[in-house]
């Protein structure tokens, strides 16, 4: 099973994000190490801005959106398989 037929397969589970997540709202780095989110959904098929954003990337930085609940908000976040652990 490929990462992202995974993601898709654990929606309604839980996610552990090993690294921080940046936030583009001029917060930055958030700081917080290992957290636990709800992943709501994920992206199966990317189009437009986000297909060219991936295919920009390294291969082993490729990255799937996913919509997580973080500190009880929804926010589509970029996971990578190397920075998450489905729980």
């Amino acid at each position: 099973m490929t990462f992202p037929e995974a993601l898709q397969s654990h929606k309604g589970g839980l996610l552990l994000l090993k690294t921080q997540l940046y936030w583009y709202d001029g917060r930055g780095w958030d700081g917080v190490h290992d957290r636990v989110c709800l992943l709501l959904n994920a992206a199966d098929d990317l189009d437009g801005a986000a297909a060219r954003a991936t295919a920009a990337l390294p291969p082993r930085l490729t990255a799937h959106a996913a919509l997580l609940l973080v500190d009880g908000a929804p926010h589509w976040v970029w996971v990578s398989q190397a920075d998450v652990e489905l729980l």
